[in-house]
Protein backbone atom coordinates (compact mmCIF):
# COMPACT_ATOMS: atom_id res chain seq x y z
CA UNK A 1 0.00 0.00 0.00
CA UNK A 2 2.83 2.40 0.81
CA UNK A 3 4.50 1.87 -2.57
CA UNK A 4 1.22 2.34 -4.42
CA UNK A 5 0.51 5.56 -2.50
CA UNK A 6 3.94 6.99 -3.39
CA UNK A 7 3.36 6.08 -7.04
CA UNK A 8 0.01 7.92 -7.03
CA UNK A 9 1.08 10.99 -5.06
CA UNK A 10 4.72 11.44 -6.10
CA UNK A 11 6.25 11.72 -2.65
CA UNK A 12 6.57 9.93 0.67
CA UNK A 13 5.07 12.90 2.51
CA UNK A 14 1.98 13.01 0.28
CA UNK A 15 1.66 9.22 0.49
CA UNK A 16 1.60 9.45 4.30
CA UNK A 17 -1.18 12.04 4.15
CA UNK A 18 -3.22 9.89 1.76
CA UNK A 19 -2.83 6.78 3.91
CA UNK A 20 -3.34 8.59 7.24
CA UNK A 21 0.01 7.31 8.46
CA UNK A 22 3.03 9.13 9.81
CA UNK A 23 5.84 9.82 7.35
CA UNK A 24 8.36 7.73 9.37
CA UNK A 25 5.91 4.80 9.26
CA UNK A 26 5.61 5.00 5.46
CA UNK A 27 9.38 5.34 5.13
CA UNK A 28 9.90 2.36 7.44
CA UNK A 29 7.73 0.09 5.26
CA UNK A 30 9.38 1.28 2.05
CA UNK A 31 12.91 0.69 3.34
CA UNK A 32 11.89 -2.77 4.56
CA UNK A 33 10.68 -3.52 1.03
CA UNK A 34 14.05 -2.37 -0.35
CA UNK A 35 15.88 -4.73 2.02
CA UNK A 36 13.49 -7.58 1.22
CA UNK A 37 13.97 -7.41 -2.56
CA UNK A 38 17.63 -6.37 -2.38
CA UNK A 39 17.37 -3.23 -4.53
CA UNK A 40 15.94 0.29 -4.20
CA UNK A 41 12.32 0.63 -5.30
CA UNK A 42 12.27 4.45 -5.28
CA UNK A 43 14.37 7.28 -6.65
CA UNK A 44 14.25 9.97 -3.98
CA UNK A 45 14.99 13.66 -4.59
CA UNK A 46 14.01 17.06 -3.24
CA UNK A 47 11.29 17.17 -5.93
CA UNK A 48 9.66 13.94 -4.80
CA UNK A 49 9.97 10.20 -5.30
CA UNK A 50 9.50 8.07 -8.42
CA UNK A 51 9.57 4.31 -8.89
CA UNK A 52 12.66 2.57 -10.19
CA UNK A 53 12.13 -0.21 -12.78
CA UNK A 54 12.23 -2.68 -9.89
CA UNK A 55 9.67 -0.57 -8.06
CA UNK A 56 7.38 -0.55 -11.08
CA UNK A 57 7.59 -4.35 -11.28
CA UNK A 58 6.93 -4.65 -7.55
CA UNK A 59 3.91 -2.34 -7.81
CA UNK A 60 2.40 -4.31 -10.70
CA UNK A 61 2.71 -7.59 -8.80
CA UNK A 62 1.58 -5.96 -5.56
CA UNK A 63 -1.53 -4.51 -7.20
CA UNK A 64 -2.49 -7.99 -8.38
CA UNK A 65 -2.15 -9.34 -4.85
CA UNK A 66 -4.12 -6.44 -3.36
CA UNK A 67 -6.88 -6.82 -5.96
CA UNK A 68 -7.13 -10.54 -5.23
CA UNK A 69 -7.20 -9.91 -1.47
CA UNK A 70 -9.92 -7.28 -1.76
CA UNK A 71 -12.06 -9.50 -3.98
CA UNK A 72 -11.49 -12.50 -1.72
CA UNK A 73 -12.86 -10.53 1.25
CA UNK A 74 -15.92 -9.38 -0.75
CA UNK A 75 -16.56 -12.89 -2.09
CA UNK A 76 -16.31 -14.58 1.30
CA UNK A 77 -18.59 -11.97 2.89
CA UNK A 78 -21.13 -12.37 0.07
CA UNK A 79 -20.98 -16.14 0.32
CA UNK A 80 -21.49 -16.00 4.09
CA UNK A 81 -24.48 -13.69 3.66
CA UNK A 82 -26.23 -15.35 0.70
CA UNK A 83 -24.57 -18.72 0.04
CA UNK A 84 -23.72 -17.53 -3.49
CA UNK A 85 -20.35 -17.06 -5.18
CA UNK A 86 -19.81 -13.79 -7.03
CA UNK A 87 -17.72 -13.52 -10.19
CA UNK A 88 -16.56 -10.28 -11.75
CA UNK A 89 -17.00 -11.23 -15.42
CA UNK A 90 -15.90 -9.33 -18.52
CA UNK A 91 -17.10 -10.15 -22.05
CA UNK A 92 -16.86 -8.63 -25.51
CA UNK A 93 -20.14 -7.11 -26.73
CA UNK A 94 -20.88 -9.48 -29.64
CA UNK A 95 -20.80 -12.57 -27.43
CA UNK A 96 -22.72 -10.80 -24.69
CA UNK A 97 -25.51 -9.92 -27.11
CA UNK A 98 -25.99 -13.59 -27.93
CA UNK A 99 -25.16 -15.44 -24.74
CA UNK A 100 -25.05 -13.19 -21.65
CA UNK A 101 -28.71 -13.50 -20.56
CA UNK A 102 -28.52 -17.29 -20.76
CA UNK A 103 -25.14 -17.35 -18.98
CA UNK A 104 -26.42 -15.19 -16.13
CA UNK A 105 -29.55 -17.34 -15.68
CA UNK A 106 -27.74 -20.67 -15.73
CA UNK A 107 -24.97 -19.39 -13.43
CA UNK A 108 -27.53 -18.24 -10.87
CA UNK A 109 -29.05 -21.74 -10.89
CA UNK A 110 -25.72 -23.17 -9.67
CA UNK A 111 -25.07 -20.46 -7.06
CA UNK A 112 -22.83 -18.14 -9.10
CA UNK A 113 -23.87 -14.49 -9.28
CA UNK A 114 -22.36 -12.60 -12.22
CA UNK A 115 -21.29 -8.96 -12.16
CA UNK A 116 -20.64 -8.34 -15.84
CA UNK A 117 -18.84 -5.64 -17.81
CA UNK A 118 -18.79 -5.37 -21.62
CA UNK A 119 -15.55 -4.24 -23.26
CA UNK A 120 -13.48 -4.95 -26.35
CA UNK A 121 -11.05 -7.84 -26.10
CA UNK A 122 -7.92 -5.70 -25.72
CA UNK A 123 -9.32 -4.05 -22.60
CA UNK A 124 -10.44 -7.42 -21.24
CA UNK A 125 -6.93 -8.86 -21.62
CA UNK A 126 -5.47 -5.86 -19.76
CA UNK A 127 -7.97 -6.17 -16.91
CA UNK A 128 -7.46 -9.90 -16.39
CA UNK A 129 -3.68 -9.51 -16.55
CA UNK A 130 -3.99 -7.09 -13.61
CA UNK A 131 -6.41 -9.45 -11.80
CA UNK A 132 -9.12 -6.78 -11.85
CA UNK A 133 -11.72 -9.32 -13.05
CA UNK A 134 -12.21 -12.91 -11.94
CA UNK A 135 -12.75 -14.23 -15.47
CA UNK A 136 -13.16 -12.80 -18.97
CA UNK A 137 -14.58 -14.11 -22.23
CA UNK A 138 -12.34 -13.23 -25.18
CA UNK A 139 -11.60 -14.65 -28.61
CA UNK A 140 -8.63 -15.55 -30.74
CA UNK A 141 -7.88 -17.60 -33.85
CA UNK A 142 -5.55 -20.62 -34.17
CA UNK A 143 -1.91 -19.54 -34.15
CA UNK A 144 -2.58 -16.06 -32.70
CA UNK A 145 -1.94 -15.99 -28.97
CA UNK A 146 -3.33 -13.11 -26.94
CA UNK A 147 -0.85 -11.20 -24.73
CA UNK A 148 -1.81 -12.77 -21.43
CA UNK A 149 0.41 -12.57 -18.35
CA UNK A 150 2.20 -15.84 -17.46
CA UNK A 151 -0.20 -16.61 -14.60
CA UNK A 152 -3.34 -16.38 -16.76
CA UNK A 153 -4.86 -19.70 -17.86
CA UNK A 154 -7.45 -20.15 -20.62
CA UNK A 155 -9.99 -22.77 -21.64
CA UNK A 156 -11.90 -22.90 -24.93
CA UNK A 157 -15.68 -22.83 -24.58
CA UNK A 158 -16.69 -22.61 -28.25
CA UNK A 159 -15.14 -22.89 -31.71
CA UNK A 160 -16.84 -20.39 -34.00
CA UNK A 161 -16.26 -20.95 -37.78
CA UNK A 162 -15.70 -17.85 -39.90
CA UNK A 163 -17.59 -17.19 -43.12
CA UNK A 164 -16.66 -15.03 -46.09
CA UNK A 165 -19.56 -12.60 -46.51
CA UNK A 166 -20.15 -11.36 -50.06
CA UNK A 167 -22.80 -9.23 -51.78
CA UNK A 168 -25.26 -11.38 -53.73
CA UNK A 169 -24.11 -9.67 -56.92
CA UNK A 170 -20.49 -10.79 -56.45
CA UNK A 171 -19.17 -13.34 -59.00
CA UNK A 172 -18.07 -15.65 -56.15
CA UNK A 173 -21.37 -15.38 -54.25
CA UNK A 174 -22.31 -19.05 -54.17
CA UNK A 175 -23.16 -21.05 -51.01
CA UNK A 176 -20.38 -23.66 -51.38
CA UNK A 177 -17.19 -23.56 -49.25
CA UNK A 178 -14.39 -21.41 -50.60
CA UNK A 179 -10.80 -22.68 -50.60
CA UNK A 180 -7.80 -20.57 -49.63
CA UNK A 181 -6.52 -20.27 -53.20
CA UNK A 182 -9.80 -18.73 -54.35
CA UNK A 183 -10.04 -16.53 -51.26
CA UNK A 184 -6.63 -15.06 -52.07
CA UNK A 185 -7.90 -13.80 -55.44
CA UNK A 186 -9.90 -11.16 -53.54
CA UNK A 187 -6.93 -8.90 -52.83
CA UNK A 188 -8.34 -5.99 -54.85
CA UNK A 189 -11.72 -5.96 -53.09
CA UNK A 190 -12.78 -3.38 -50.50
CA UNK A 191 -12.53 -5.19 -47.16
CA UNK A 192 -14.27 -4.31 -43.92
CA UNK A 193 -12.31 -5.02 -40.72
CA UNK A 194 -12.93 -4.53 -37.01
CA UNK A 195 -12.21 -1.19 -35.37
CA UNK A 196 -9.99 -2.72 -32.66
CA UNK A 197 -6.25 -2.71 -33.56
CA UNK A 198 -4.69 -6.17 -33.99
CA UNK A 199 -8.03 -7.97 -33.88
CA UNK A 200 -7.12 -11.68 -34.41
CA UNK A 201 -9.98 -12.07 -36.91
CA UNK A 202 -8.38 -9.37 -39.04
CA UNK A 203 -4.81 -10.57 -38.59
CA UNK A 204 -5.56 -14.05 -39.92
CA UNK A 205 -6.82 -12.48 -43.17
CA UNK A 206 -4.06 -9.89 -43.47
CA UNK A 207 -1.31 -12.44 -42.83
CA UNK A 208 -2.76 -14.96 -45.31
CA UNK A 209 -2.76 -12.34 -48.07
CA UNK A 210 0.66 -11.01 -47.06
CA UNK A 211 2.12 -14.52 -47.30
CA UNK A 212 0.82 -14.64 -50.89
CA UNK A 213 2.43 -11.27 -51.68
CA UNK A 214 -0.75 -9.18 -51.48
CA UNK A 215 -1.87 -6.25 -49.36
CA UNK A 216 -5.52 -5.48 -48.70
CA UNK A 217 -7.52 -2.30 -49.12
CA UNK A 218 -9.37 -1.66 -45.88
CA UNK A 219 -12.33 0.48 -46.84
CA UNK A 220 -14.25 0.59 -43.54
CA UNK A 221 -13.91 -0.51 -39.92
CA UNK A 222 -16.65 -1.44 -37.46
CA UNK A 223 -17.24 -3.91 -34.63
CA UNK A 224 -21.00 -3.92 -35.26
CA UNK A 225 -21.84 -7.00 -37.34
CA UNK A 226 -25.30 -5.71 -38.22
CA UNK A 227 -23.71 -2.61 -39.75
CA UNK A 228 -21.11 -4.77 -41.47
CA UNK A 229 -23.70 -7.11 -42.99
CA UNK A 230 -25.78 -4.16 -44.14
CA UNK A 231 -22.80 -2.65 -45.94
CA UNK A 232 -21.97 -5.99 -47.55
CA UNK A 233 -25.57 -6.42 -48.69
CA UNK A 234 -25.36 -2.96 -50.27
CA UNK A 235 -22.35 -4.09 -52.31
CA UNK A 236 -19.91 -1.72 -50.59
CA UNK A 237 -17.45 -4.19 -48.99
CA UNK A 238 -16.68 -7.82 -48.24
CA UNK A 239 -15.53 -9.32 -44.91
CA UNK A 240 -15.41 -12.20 -42.46
CA UNK A 241 -18.34 -12.99 -40.20
CA UNK A 242 -18.36 -15.51 -37.30
CA UNK A 243 -21.08 -18.14 -37.33
CA UNK A 244 -22.78 -16.64 -34.26
CA UNK A 245 -23.48 -13.45 -36.27
CA UNK A 246 -24.25 -15.23 -39.54
CA UNK A 247 -27.84 -15.97 -38.55
CA UNK A 248 -28.62 -12.25 -38.79
CA UNK A 249 -27.44 -11.93 -42.39
CA UNK A 250 -29.95 -9.85 -44.38
CA UNK A 251 -31.18 -10.56 -47.89
CA UNK A 252 -28.49 -9.73 -50.40
CA UNK A 253 -25.64 -11.30 -48.40
CA UNK A 254 -24.14 -14.69 -49.31
CA UNK A 255 -22.06 -16.53 -46.69
CA UNK A 256 -19.37 -18.96 -47.83
CA UNK A 257 -17.67 -21.35 -45.36
CA UNK A 258 -13.87 -21.18 -45.61
CA UNK A 259 -12.17 -24.54 -46.18
CA UNK A 260 -9.13 -23.69 -44.04
CA UNK A 261 -8.88 -24.60 -40.30
CA UNK A 262 -7.21 -21.35 -39.28
CA UNK A 263 -10.32 -19.37 -40.26
CA UNK A 264 -12.19 -20.05 -37.02
CA UNK A 265 -12.66 -18.01 -33.88
CA UNK A 266 -12.03 -19.63 -30.49
CA UNK A 267 -14.06 -18.26 -27.60
CA UNK A 268 -11.88 -18.47 -24.51
CA UNK A 269 -12.44 -18.01 -20.80
CA UNK A 270 -9.33 -16.57 -19.17
CA UNK A 271 -8.64 -16.29 -15.44
CA UNK A 272 -5.70 -16.19 -13.00
CA UNK A 273 -4.39 -19.69 -12.37
CA UNK A 274 -4.07 -21.19 -8.90
CA UNK A 275 -1.88 -23.84 -7.30
CA UNK A 276 1.41 -25.38 -8.44
CA UNK A 277 -0.30 -26.90 -11.48
CA UNK A 278 -1.55 -23.47 -12.61
CA UNK A 279 -5.13 -24.64 -12.96
CA UNK A 280 -8.22 -22.52 -13.27
CA UNK A 281 -9.94 -21.94 -9.91
CA UNK A 282 -12.79 -24.40 -9.12
CA UNK A 283 -15.44 -21.66 -9.41
CA UNK A 284 -14.15 -20.68 -12.85
CA UNK A 285 -14.18 -24.33 -13.95
CA UNK A 286 -17.84 -24.55 -12.85
CA UNK A 287 -18.52 -21.31 -14.65
CA UNK A 288 -16.89 -22.66 -17.83
CA UNK A 289 -19.37 -25.54 -17.79
CA UNK A 290 -22.19 -23.00 -17.44
CA UNK A 291 -20.90 -20.96 -20.40
CA UNK A 292 -20.58 -24.05 -22.61
CA UNK A 293 -24.13 -25.09 -21.72
CA UNK A 294 -25.48 -21.59 -22.41
CA UNK A 295 -23.78 -21.43 -25.80
CA UNK A 296 -25.04 -24.91 -26.73
CA UNK A 297 -28.60 -24.00 -25.78
CA UNK A 298 -28.52 -20.70 -27.69
CA UNK A 299 -26.96 -22.30 -30.74
CA UNK A 300 -29.56 -25.10 -30.68
CA UNK A 301 -32.34 -22.55 -30.41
Amino acid sequence: MALRAVSLTGSVTAAARQLGWSQPSVDYHLRNLDRLVGTPLLRRSTRGSTLTPAGTMMLEQGNRILNLSERALKDVRAHAATGATRLQFGAFPTAAAFFLPSIVGLAKDVGIHIQSTLEEFGQLVSHINRHEYDVVLVYSVPGYDLPFAPDIQTTEVFRDPLYLALPQSHPLAVPEPIDLETLLTLDEENWLFGSTPDDPMDLVVIDAFRAAGHSLEVAFRTDDFSVMLGMIGAGMVIGLVPSMAAGNAPAGVVLRPIAEPRFARSLLLAAPAVGPGKELPPTVRRFAAVVRKAITEVEAG
